[in-house]
């Protein structure tokens, strides 16, 4: 929602023929499919639970439900594709059957996975590795020609907090969607979300220092998704842990809207919902 952007920034997604106008800033809700998810209140390995979360956040106002089946918190194991695939797809097809206009993004770097989640009926694509986890992921979805989720990140869950050093963290980001969209952009697909990935590869400083300069990603002209719910550059300032992070959670997501924020992916949404409302008000009435 930053005013008198220079740049012209792409505001819609086609997402299976449903356009989706993120003028006025849109909740992605995370859905955690995992048993080790950092933050436990997000798990929800079951069919029946996963469908109860999804009820709760489509009525709290989601517009995205973002299903990953995979850990990525830091030191994560690794699981074979089938287990992935696995814990993953019944519960894209109950969502689907239950929920036939939710609007499902698929958080896993894995072409194959991604690919068969799309044909179970999601949506999106939101890649935390940026390609640089399967070689088959750009192509793939351009071949599908679905919403892609461009994360930066460095290395893989095992060992990305080793890799968390920048000489200037914004600039080596900037860099990194710029070669990585040019990329997307030669192959043909159409709709590209950034995501600065805030907490992979990346100690607190340097996601206050992207958050501190989130309006100049605006631009490539992109809209902009920003997940920094309950994550640890919140709580290792505040003290506490995940579960304590809900109120900081909130502030860093009003800043990130004032910043020009188009997606906002928490474990809560109502209280992202609030955010963009009066946030939303401020821009709009004063």
């Amino acid at each position: 929602m930053a005013k008198d952007t220079f740049f012209h920034k792409k505001l819609t997604l086609n997402t299976g023929g449903k356009l989706i106008d993120l003028s006025t800033p849109k909740v992605m809700g995370i859905i955690n499919l995992t048993p080790d998810s950092f933050y436990a209140d997000s798990r929800q390995p079951a069919v029946a639970d996963a469908l109860q979360q999804a009820e709760k956040m489509l009525a709290d106002g989601a517009t995205f439900l973002d299903l990953g089946a995979y850990s990525s918190r830091p030191g994560a194991d690794d699981i074979s594709v089938q287990e992935e695939t696995g814990r993953l797809l019944p519960v894209v097809e109950a969502i689907v059957t239950r929920f036939p206009d939710a609007i499902i993004s698929i958080d896993t770097f894995r072409a194959s996975v991604a690919e068969a989640a799309i044909k179970a009926g999601a949506h999106i694509i939101n890649d935390i590795s940026g390609g640089q986890l399967d070689a088959d992921m750009f192509a793939t979805v351009a071949r599908l020609q679905v919403p892609y989720i461009l994360m930066h990140m460095k290395g893989d869950p095992k060992t990305m907090n080793s890799l968390a050093q920048y000489n200037d963290v914004f600039n080596e980001v900037l860099d990194y969607f710029v070669e990585k969209y040019q990329q997307l952009k030669t192959l043909g697909v159409n709709d590209v979300i950034l995501d600065p990935g805030f907490g992979f590869a990346k100690k607190p400083e340097h996601g206050y220092a992207l958050l501190n300069r989130l309006e100049e990603f605006d631009r490539l002209g992109l809209p902009l998704l920003v997940g920094v719910s309950r994550k640890k550059m919140i709580y290792s300032l505040l003290g506490g842990t995940a579960a304590d992070a809900l109120n900081g959670t909130t502030v860093l997501n009003t800043i990130a809207l004032t910043k020009g924020a188009n997606i906002l992916r928490v474990h809560d949404v109502k209280e992202a919902i609030q955010a963009i409302k009066l946030t939303g008000y401020l821009h709009n009435n004063i």
